[in-house]
């Protein structure tokens, strides 16, 4: 199993940017997908950006251009640097780790990823 920890969620201004980390511990060589995903008031979890045990990114559409996952795996640390924040990026953001080999591109279902962090929080105002 393994334990994740976001952090990096805050109140910022349209416009700014962010970091969100994400710190694993427990056992991590079985985790070799890694994503991001946010959920929005009264929607559902949607898979916004995944890196993979080698290194391979993916980020979805709806960011793509604004947003960038990558990882320091000495510091067991995933992060999330997201600029140009929209209002509707609005949304509690999770990291989630499941032991696929391979992520896949553009979609992640919440499903198929076992181990969550409690999240972080992100508003974005005018």
């Amino acid at each position: 199993q393994v334990h994740l920890a976001e952090s990096g969620g805050s109140s910022v201004q349209a416009g700014e940017s962010l970091r969100l980390s994400c710190v694993a511990s427990g056992d991590t060589t079985s985790r070799r997908c890694m994503t991001w995903f946010r959920q929005k008031q009264g929607k559902g979890r949607e898979g916004i950006a995944a890196i993979e045990i080698d290194g391979h990114t993916s980020v979805a559409p709806s960011v793509r251009g604004r947003f960038t996952i990558s990882k320091d795996s000495a510091k067991n640390t995933m992060y999330l640097q997201m600029n140009n924040l929209r209002l509707d990026d609005t949304a509690m953001y999770y990291c989630a780790a499941n032991s696929f080999l391979r992520c896949g591109d553009n979609f992640w279902r919440p499903t198929d990823f076992p181990d969550w962090g409690q999240g972080t929080p992100v508003t974005v105002s005018s």
